[in-house]
């Protein structure tokens, strides 16, 4: 086997990890967890460290800018705005990993919206049947693009770019001349997105929920690669980030109840309820390994016995239902559907999003938690310029330098990533 082939080959990348893995159990407690910490960085996998690292410096530098920025009530209404974008962005995530791509996402969150407001508002549906067309109409679109991709090889690009346009004509047409269908502010829907807030108590709760949720799933985990005889990490390893991720959780949830009345929406829970969903899908079943495997060599996981035409229509699918129900949150969240409803730069900062929370572009590597970093990255620097007084062509400008910077690092991190296999 070349060393390229080693560089893109699942199967080679999996032997890297079980021995990374041996060299871990050699090692005991916190200590052998932050070496390993420290020698995956240095072989180039940082993770989400950049992301993280830029979001702190964003925040510091717009909290010396204006002192508004860090206040609770700013924070709770900057990951508000975050949501819509966040979803759409996480079904971005699941068709960046195959290295594919969507430019219609925005186009079809519009439609949606369409569809759902003129059948609860004008034709007087159920909520949830509305809702439910919504998302199926997102599914069926993501079918259509399957089926065009596997069945003629119509590259990705073009067809959701067809995709952008015909949909977006289909949005104008159902909303008519009078170009608005405004939702009752008494539904449900509304409430959800714009008034419910988790009470301080159960903010508290869901902390502890955190902590022992990811401790009892890694440990889950280390059960079943023990069992097959693999090795797996200290439990003290587990109990560091269980205490960290609890103690993190209940700081951000104490500070943003000190948004009197307010504090977490409902609308920010389920989106992070979403984001858990998919990083189980992704790092816990056999679907997700099956993405993983396409994304960092289709013809090797066709070799291996997946299914790969299955697995492309599956995070295409993933892709609309997604932007379908970002449109349906987007909708709500306005308390209205019209013809800027998922246009503007609601593609742009999707896909932004996914690939500054550490999505590669090159397919094969990402996490579900991408679309919720790179959607806090690119909300902070919306609110922070507006705080500052400043339009969108500022905020425009950032965002790209932002996006530019994260490519630049993917880059230079495979390239690393490749000459550590090298050697």
């Amino acid at each position: 086997m070349t060393d390229t082939q080693k560089a893109t080959d699942p199967t080679a990348s999996t032997l890297a990890t079980d021995l990374q893995d041996e060299r871990l159990q050699q090692r005991h407690g916190v200590r052998g967890w932050w070496q390993g910490f420290i020698d995956r960085v240095r072989a180039g996998d940082l993770g989400t460290l950049p992301v993280i690292g830029g979001l702190i410096v964003i925040w510091i530098v717009f909290q010396i800018l204006n002192p508004i920025f860090l206040s609770s009530r700013n924070l709770e209404n900057l990951l508000m705005e975050s949501v819509v974008i966040g979803v759409i962005s996480l079904g971005i995530v699941a068709v960046l990993l195959v290295g594919e791509i969507d430019l219609s996402v925005g186009s079809v969150s519009g439609l949606s919206a369409a569809v759902m407001s003129t059948t609860f508002v004008l034709m007087g549906w159920p909520l949830v049947l509305s809702i439910l067309l919504a998302l199926v109409l997102g599914v069926l679109i993501g079918w259509f693009y399957a089926q065009m991709f596997n069945r003629f090889g119509v590259p990705s690009f073009v067809i959701t770019l067809a995709g952008l346009l015909a949909f977006l004509g289909v949005q104008l047409y159902i909303l008519g001349a009078q170009g608005s269908i405004n939702i009752p502010f008494n539904s449900v829907l509304v409430k959800f997105a714009q008034s419910w807030f988790v009470p301080e108590w159960l903010s508290y709760v869901f902390a502890v929920i955190a902590g022992g949720g990811y401790f009892i799933s890694q440990y889950l985990h280390a059960q079943q690669r023990s069992k097959a005889g693999l090795s797996a990490k200290s439990m003290a390893s587990y109990g560091v980030v269980t205490a960290l991720i609890t103690i993190g959780v209940a700081a951000i949830s104490w500070f943003l109840n000190q948004s009197t009345g307010r504090g977490i929406g409902w609308m920010f829970v389920f989106f992070v309820v979403l984001v858990l969903i998919m990083h189980y899908a992704l790092t816990r079943t056999r679907w997700g390994r099956s993405v993983f495997a396409v994304g960092g060599n289709a013809e090797a996981a066709r070799r291996a016995g997946i299914n790969v035409k299955a697995v492309y229509a599956s995070v295409f699918i993933v892709c609309s239902g997604m932007a379908a129900l970002g449109g349906v949150l987007a909708a709500s969240r306005l308390a209205a559907a019209n013809q800027a409803t998922g246009t503007g730069d609601v593609n742009l900062n999707a896909i932004a999003a996914a690939v500054i929370g550490g999505t590669s572009l090159f397919g094969g590597r990402g996490s579900a938690f991408s679309a919720l970093l790179g959607v806090v990255v690119i909300q902070s620097i919306s609110s922070g310029l507006t705080l500052l007084g400043l339009g969108s062509g500022p905020r425009f400008i950032v965002t790209g330098v932002v996006l530019l910077l994260a490519v630049a690092l993917d880059s230079l991190s495979r390239r690393s990533r490749s000459s550590h296999g090298k050697a």
